[in-house]
């Protein structure tokens, strides 16, 4: 992340890139929020859409992939800054694009219209190229799904609740969740083994 910020190209994408890792949205449930769905003094995002892109290159709201989907995720301080420097930093279209009734998005392309999926996993790629061509030590390719995948794998180390988890993740089922705590290795069992026997 260090080196997105510090990158002169390449740090407009630096916020959007630290919400993605660190609320576990969907990439889809990411393009589709609008200025009305971050919710400031409740600290928390609204989830109950997300906006997709058909081979057409036509848009569409759609409803999140499950009803467990609709949901509202908590946020810290340091997220809710990002959210304040993309609102502030968003440049006014010449005319507001209008998608299913929605408008507001927060992040647009040059043309005035959205972004959707392929154009984050377009700076993800480029990123990681650059970062690769700087450093001996290369980086793998990180997707937004992978950011996910990761928020979810930390708060799962981090001991979160699996409830709690499937619920922020929007998971319909349990289940799905649970396999992020398979991943977690030795270490991690007797970090919390040693947790557990000093309460």
């Amino acid at each position: 992340m260090k080196f997105i910020k510090e990158d002169r190209h390449f740090s407009r994408y630096y916020d959007g890139i630290y919400i993605l890792f660190h609320t576990g949205l969907r990439i889809s449930e990411f393009c589709g929020l609008t200025i009305q769905d971050i919710e400031f003094e409740e600290m928390r995002i609204k989830v109950d859409h997300q906006l997709q892109r058909t081979s057409q290159m036509e848009y569409m709201i759609q409803k999140p992939k499950t009803e467990s989907g609709i949901r509202y995720i908590p946020i810290t301080e340091d997220i809710a800054d990002c959210f304040r420097r993309i609102i502030i930093n968003r440049e006014a279209p010449r005319k507001e694009p209008m998608v299913d009734g929605y408008v507001g998005f927060l992040f647009l392309h040059k043309n005035d219209m959205p972004r959707v999926a392929l154009h984050w996993e377009k700076y993800l790629e480029h990123i990681i190229q650059k970062y690769n061509k700087i450093y001996r030590i290369q980086m793998p390719k990180v997707t937004p799904h992978v950011c996910r995948h990761t928020f979810c794998s930390n708060m799962a180390k981090s001991g979160m609740n699996p409830k709690t988890l499937q619920y922020i993740m929007g998971h319909a089922d349990i289940s799905v969740t649970l396999n992020t705590y398979t991943h977690l290795k030795f270490d991690d069992a007797k970090h919390e083994l040693l947790r557990i026997g000093s309460a």
